[in-house]
């Protein structure tokens, strides 16, 4: 480890968001260039920095930096080259040299204890004199400030992230209530604010904690699905991760009623729920604005049924007598939902309305909640259909509790359109379906169509169960399978999996392939085959397009293990490819990679092989899958490229939005579709590896479907219906209106 002592001469580089900075610093033995981490340094500053030579391949050699200190400048020079380096403003190297001519050693003193005498000088006003005595102290109250959290174990960014919303004020809070922090500073969380409380001595059975517990448990719930928590459950929870008694919890329940963060509802069996506040609305005004779209048409019947006819006859299509209800239904009424499994004839019945609405002048809008699910619905329909972010022109973030301005769209700027159709609703959430709802004016026809029996949205809510168990809409559910789509034996089977019949596994067939195996190893080398040699010649298909997915994250068959396995074969380490480790994690060029949250600000751009950009706009979302193309270690950041050519750069922070994606979980794999998809399966937890999990599994193969493992636990799958039952309630909000 050596040390480098100097100033600061000219910042070469700085990534604002992880504080990544690039600087030549001046020295006695003459110019370094140093990179490394920090939060505020400007030029002319003196620092101490301890760290090591390093030789860079492209930029020579550099001093890498493992710790720094600010310095107190010391001799006249460094005084007049700190206060001249536009660390202070309004004060250049003119005036800085001035002041240190009058004032010499003393030149801080005096800007700290009498700022006035700084008017003496030619040029500062007492105005001025002030301006810049408040400066200097800022930058020390900030750096002392940053000191004292990092005390408490919290990083540099986040120090600064705090100490700019709370200012001098900080120590108060800290002391007072850090709990306070959760709901204030994004980037920390209950168990941030609790580990910084124990710290500063806060007793584990203080009221604040026990009420910001409480809360979080509820938070913690809607990241499960849940839109409430029974109070009896809500109890548990939160004693069991607060580790202390609560005695009385409707008092601290009451307490978050008035500071309006909770929402208390007594059913009528006397079961009490506690919401947060945020869902409690969502969910309301969701019920609400379902009503107001099922509005009925007042054309004859007969005369639909003519020009129905009409159509089918123009367009060559038949469709069955639960197709044809379908369309009628969702001529007649404002809001149909359509229900069905794969090769039920969904596509066809919605190519129908398309073409009749057309036919009536209507104009027609189609979306779905993924960029592949509305690719899929734009190769079936031939009409355009776009992510139902993208319809309600996203911006800023409209997860973020407060933002009602998150969407373009809404119910100042409405959708314009007579006929808005949804697919894959399975996985549309209760947040995005309010949003929906809210740029959506009555008199608009809203078709839902999905499945069912598909698993839950990632996010909160079970918006299409409810919708359809509220019986209060009317709902087509197509179950006859069709000629083309029986030949296939994924679909044949999805059903029969639906309907809990048991699977034959003989191999027979051309799609749906079983190899027993029952050990993880043997199960991992069987799909390293499966993927280079024998399915993309099969299906048709490079590697990167088949698609491993499996139940879980952790475990000998989970995402984490199965991911850093297959990694190391499917894009082995080469030196025509850059890698980095980035907080245990390794990235390599030609990875392929899924995004793992929501991000409404992150920029992608569209371009040619020349470079000219053709397309540009933000947002890349939860289940967005590509290819890693460019990892640059100098600036600290990497670019992935992601369907449609959409390619997004992310410094080494963001990363963390990033994993692997050779293995996905099912859940994950909601909305998309992969020529060929593997499915490892050995026993698992019950609550899991149920006949729901493996229906969605099963229907996310187009061409073939391999699963490698166990045929007991297959079967078992089949019959096991218990589901996690979310706690949700908008069937009994729509019922109430």
């Amino acid at each position: 480890m050596e040390t480098v002592t100097g100033y600061v001469d000219h910042i070469v580089f700085r990534n604002e968001e992880n504080g990544y900075t690039v600087f030549n610093l001046d020295n006695d033995d003459g110019e370094v260039t140093c990179v490394g981490s920090f939060n505020f340094i400007n030029e002319g500053e003196m620092l101490g920095l301890q760290g090591e030579y390093v030789n860079h391949n492209v930029y020579g050699n550099q001093f890498k930096v493992s710790a720094y200190q600010v310095k107190e400048p010391e001799d006249l020079v460094s005084i007049e080259r700190y206060l001249g380096s536009g660390a202070v403003k309004g004060v250049g190297a003119a005036l800085a040299a001035r002041i240190v001519r009058r004032f010499k050693e003393d030149t801080f003193r005096i800007i700290d204890e009498e700022p006035e005498r700084l008017s003496e000088i030619k040029g500062i006003s007492e105005r001025k004199a002030r301006e810049i005595a408040e400066q200097v102290e800022e930058k020390k109250d900030l750096r002392k400030a940053m000191i004292y959290l990092q005390k408490y174990g919290i990083s540099t960014k986040l120090a600064a992230k705090i100490y700019k919303y709370y200012g001098m004020k900080v120590y108060k809070v800290l002391e007072e209530n850090p709990y306070q922090l959760a709901d204030n500073i994004e980037g920390v969380g209950f168990r941030t604010a609790d580990e910084i409380a124990s710290r500063i001595g806060i007793h584990t059975d203080s009221d604040y904690r026990i009420k910001s517990g409480i809360f979080y448990t509820l938070q913690q719930a809607a990241g499960e699905g849940h839109i409430y928590l029974p109070q009896d459950v809500l109890l548990k929870r939160a004693s069991a991760l607060l580790e202390v008694e609560i005695s009385d919890i409707e008092k601290y329940i009451m307490d978050l009623c008035i500071d309006r963060k909770t929402v208390m509802k007594e059913t009528e069996d006397g079961e009490m729920r506690v919401y947060p506040a945020h869902y409690y609305y969502l969910e309301l005004n969701t019920a609400k604005m379902l009503h107001d779209l099922d509005i009925d048409c007042d054309m004859p019947e007969d005369m639909m049924e003519r020009r129905l006819k009409a159509v089918e006859k123009n367009e060559q299509i038949e469709l069955d007598p639960m197709q044809h209800r379908a369309v009628i239904e969702s001529i007649k009424h404002g809001l149909l939902v359509l229900t069905g499994g794969p090769g039920t004839g969904k596509t066809t019945t919605i190519n129908t309305m398309i073409r009749f609405f057309d036919s009536e002048g209507m104009s027609i809008l189609l979306a779905a909640p993924t960029g592949r699910a509305a690719k899929r619905m734009t190769e079936a329909t031939g009409y355009e259909a776009q992510t139902i972010h993208r319809l309600l022109e996203v911006n800023g973030n409209p997860e973020a509790e407060g933002n009602v301005s998150g969407f373009g769209r809404n119910r100042e700027n409405p959708l314009e359109a007579d006929v808005i159709i949804i697919d894959e609703m399975s996985m549309v959430d209760l947040p995005l379906m309010h949003a929906l709802l809210s740029a959506t004016v009555p008199g608009t026809r809203l078709v839902l169509v999905g499945d069912v029996d598909q698993l839950p949205s990632v996010g909160p809510g079970s918006v299409l169960k409810d919708i359809i168990r509220s019986e209060c809409f009317p709902v087509v559910r197509l179950t006859r399978i069709f000629r083309q789509a029986g030949e296939s034996d994924i679909v044949v089977n999805a059903h029969k999996i639906n309907s809990g019949e048991p699977v034959i596994l003989d191999n027979k067939s051309r799609d749906f392939f079983f190899l027993k195996r029952q050990n993880a190893d043997v199960i991992i080398s069987v799909i390293i085959t499966l993927i280079q040699k024998k399915l993309p010649r099969y299906v048709g298909a490079s590697p990167n397009e088949i698609q491993v997915m499996t139940p879980t994250r952790k475990g000998l068959l989970g995402v984490e293990r199965l991911n850093q396995i297959l990694q190391r074969y499917l894009n082995p380490a080469d030196p025509g490819k850059t890698e980095a480790e980035i907080r245990g994690r390794l990235f390599r060029t030609g990875d392929k990679v899924m995004q793992i949250k929501n991000n409404y600000q992150i920029e992608w751009e569209i371009s040619t092989k020349y470079g000219l950009t053709v397309d540009k706009g933000t947002g890349v979302f939860n289940g967005d899958m590509g290819i890693i193309t460019e990892i640059n270690p100098y600036t600290e950041s990497l670019e992935v490229e992601f369907d449609e050519g959409r390619k997004v750069k992310y410094s080494f922070e963001m990363t963390e939005e990033l994993e692997l994606a050779y293995a996905i979980t099912v859940h994950k794999s909601q909305g998309s579709e992969y020529p060929a998809v593997i499915l490892p399966l050995l026993p698992g937890p019950r609550l899991l590896y149920n006949r729901n999990l493996l229906y969605t599994a099963v229907t996310r193969a187009k061409r073939c479907l391999t699963i490698v493992g166990s045929d007991v636990t297959f079967q078992e799958m089949i019959q096991n219906k218990s589901e996690q039952e979310r706690y949700t309630s908008l069937a009994e909000r729509i019922k109430e209106f």
